[in-house]
């Protein structure tokens, strides 16, 4: 198989001196403007929902913020602004990828992104990619994937974006945007920070939501410069620090507190030739934390991981018909903390992808990618993806895939329980998807199916001390439906958005559904503008989760708000909204014995020049 990957990946190479025709302007453009070109353009059998400024700016706290009205994924959020992990289609949190302009940003430590770390106000959109990932995004894109990309537009212009928020526990948002640029170069700019008390009431009880206050800092600077012709440089950096207690439960007060910090750099060459686009990315992550089991005393545990990662992409256009695109990447990962020692990990993959229009209406792809890592054997993975367009309204989609998770730092090293024996964890899966679209309305259904083996779970040894172990088999199979309206009168426009979920993910041994993976889920969003008003309702349903001992139960929670739109200036726009969340002051846990926010109001202010 070994063999297989280098003839492959050496025969797309040679053939690029034969490819006859150059990329049309459109795909050249794209190129130009995205670092993660791959996510549409070899993804014709996947479902992909963008999530773009308008709905970003109703929602520009958090991550989890914005996915839990706009998305079919489950959050497992302990208390507000807390840790929040995602269950993707009945998956656990180290089973999303989260993709950061093109390179996955999951932690080496725990394998997740902590989705109340990424704040949505510095980034131009929000993708979510449903199935099998591994192939193009590595491990961890099983369930699906998360994609945050910064665009760079390079055309003349400068644009100013402020925005400030005012509510309820005395939450505090500060965000200023800048995006600037020629036809040679282009700047983007965000900055944000925010602050709360946090100290919401707990529904039912005399209590408050104690020892819950944060704040965090983020910054976003991405540039690019076209050399000439064939030549653009492009430089991404994120920079998160947060501050957060962390607060207790309904039975048990906290004193603890969590300091983490994130940096992410990433430099980009990008080289255009008539057959072919090559592009080289050199990243640099560091993710560290600071934990104090009490505030108040100066002892933490201590933990870190730098990643330094080398890739190479090379897109060449065979035919006007055949896409082929190769990625050779390396990464060096190196930690050090109180738990874990001194781990390392050097790590190469080598990836084809293979794209054939046949016709206008079938499009398939073709994909394979190799691991090669120093501490486990790493699986052969693969996926196939298609399309058949019936003609403008009706399309059928279809893709499948191997997948995989390598052990993370804390499932190999921590002290004590770390296991040097774990295998990754595979996966196969198959999604059939059908789209139907009309002038007013969009209509997609997808049918799944997930069979994970070798899951890692930290489960109790016979001393009673909590060790990973690969255990578990679970087998995963759903539905997911997703409207869209859209309906203009006049100066009258009526929106809506909603999507539904049926998951069933079981464990073989058990045949009982996994915790915190809902049955069902349901999410709709309304709005209604008429000239410089809007008015919009957003509306989540969560059936009941299995928890150990029990279930959670089921909640409807509903988001209103109402904006107005009006020019100070002649150059000078703005947007004034008010929110009111939980508006049926619904009591409701995400974790057990962790209550979410009562009703509660937000007042932004935002303004564009």
């Amino acid at each position: 198989m070994k063999r297989l990957v280098y003839i492959f990946l050496l025969f797309s190479i040679g053939n690029s001196t034969i490819a006859q025709s150059q990329l049309d302007s459109i795909q050249k453009l794209d190129e130009v403007i995205l670092s993660d070109v791959k996510l549409k353009r070899y993804a014709s059998g996947y479902k992909i929902r963008t999530l773009g400024d308008s709905i970003l700016e109703k929602n520009s706290l958090s991550l989890t913020d914005l996915l839990r009205y706009n998305s079919n994924i489950y959050f497992k959020e302990n208390g507000y602004g807390m840790v929040s992990s995602p269950s993707f289609r009945g998956t656990n949190a180290s089973q999303t990828a989260v993709i950061w302009n093109g390179i996955n940003i999951n932690s080496q430590l725990n394998g997740q992104v902590d989705f109340n770390t990424i704040n949505t106000s510095n980034y131009d959109a929000v993708e979510i990619r449903s199935g099998g990932g591994s192939v193009q995004y590595g491990s961890g894109a099983i369930g699906g994937s998360v994609h945050l990309s910064n665009d760079l537009s390079f055309t003349k212009h400068t644009n100013h974006t402020v925005r400030m928020r005012y509510g309820s526990f005395d939450t505090k948002l500060a965000n200023y945007g800048l995006s600037t640029g020629s036809e040679h170069w282009s700047v983007n700019f965000g900055i944000a920070y925010v602050n709360s008390e946090n100290d919401y009431k707990y529904l039912g009880t005399d209590k408050i939501n104690n020892n819950g206050q944060y704040d965090n800092l983020s910054i976003n600077l991405n540039a690019g410069y076209l050399l000439n012709d064939h030549h653009v440089l492009k430089l991404y950096h994120q920079s998160f620090a947060g501050d957060r207690n962390f607060s207790g439960t309904l039975v048990a007060p906290s004193k603890s507190k969590y300091e983490d910090t994130n940096y992410r750099s990433m430099l980009e060459w990008d080289y255009f030739q008539r057959q072919y686009t090559s592009k080289v990315k050199v990243a640099h992550l560091l993710e560290e934390f600071k934990y104090f089991e009490n505030k108040d005393a100066e002892h933490f545990s201590f933990g870190r991981v730098q990643s330094f990662i080398g890739n190479h992409n090379l897109n060449i256009k065979l035919t006007e018909a055949i896409d082929l695109r190769t990625i050779i990447e390396f990464a060096k990962y190196t930690g050090n903390g109180d738990n874990f020692a001194s781990p390392n990990r050097d790590e190469f993959s080598a990836t084809a992808l293979w794209r054939h229009e046949l016709s206008e209406r079938l499009i398939y792809g073709l994909n394979i990618r190799k691991d090669f890592t120093s501490d486990f054997q790493s699986p052969f993975v693969f996926s196939v993806d298609g399309e058949y367009r019936f003609n403008e309204s009706y399309a059928v989609k279809i893709n499948g895939s191997k997948n995989f998770r390598v052990p993370t730092f804390n499932d190999l090293y921590w002290s004590p329980g770390g296991n040097l024996d774990l295998l990754p964890e595979s996966s196969y899966q198959v999604d059939l998807g059908q789209e139907f679209s009309s002038k007013f309305i969009d209509l997609k259904f997808n049918a799944y199916y997930i069979n994970t083996k070798d899951m890692i779970q930290w489960v109790p040894d016979k001393t009673g001390l909590f060790r990973p172990q690969n255990i578990n088999k679970v087998k995963t199979y759903g539905s997911e439906v997703e409207l869209f309206l859209k309906y203009t009168i006049g100066s009258h426009h009526l929106n809506m958005n909603s999507g539904y979920s049926y998951t069933v993910s079981k464990n073989d041994a058990s045949a009982k559904q996994l915790i915190y993976v809902p049955l069902h889920k349901f999410n709709v969003n309304l709005s209604y503008s008429f000239k410089v008003v809007e008015l919009f309702y957003q509306h989540q349903f969560n059936g009941e989760v299995n928890i150990i001992g029990g279930q959670l139960e089921k909640y409807d929670v509903g988001k209103l708000g109402l904006s107005y739109n009006y020019k100070i200036a002649k150059n000078v726009h703005s947007i004034l909204q008010f929110n009111i969340n939980n508006l049926y002051n619904t009591t409701y846990e995400n974790v057990a014995l962790r209550p979410m926010p009562n009703r509660n109001y937000q007042l932004q202010l935002t303004l564009k020049f």
